[in-house]
Order: structure tokens, then sequence, then C-alpha cells
């Protein structure tokens, strides 16, 4: 018997997109790019996000 589980819910801020590489503009010594590694705020990197009913519930 199938299970009814539910899926997660992609983050409506970063669309699934948790994370982006932004580019500094120096260059490291080997010629390749310095580049920052950030985190969506809304999900903390994760792409998903918890269904409402659990957000007001407080789980």
């Amino acid at each position: 018997m199938p299970r009814n589980t539910p899926s997660p819910r992609v983050c409506r801020d970063c669309d699934g997109f948790a994370r982006a590489a932004i580019t500094t503009g120096t260059r490291n010594p080997d010629g390749t790019r310095t580049t920052l590694t950030v985190d969506c705020q809304a999900c903390h990197g994760t792409g998903t996000t918890a269904p409402a009913a659990l957000e007001r519930a407080g789980r």
C-alpha cells in the first residue's frame, strides 16, 4: 500500500536555487576567480520550505 508522504515545497524566494556562487572580481594565484558562496536567507540553503500549516503550528 503506498504512503501519502508530503513532498517538500520549493522555496518561493530562491525558487529552489538555494546557494549561489558570486565572483569577487579578484583572482587567485593560479588564475581562477575568487568566489563567495551565499545561501538563501529564507530557506537557509535548503531550497525547500515547510508547508504553511506546519509553520503556523510552530513545528
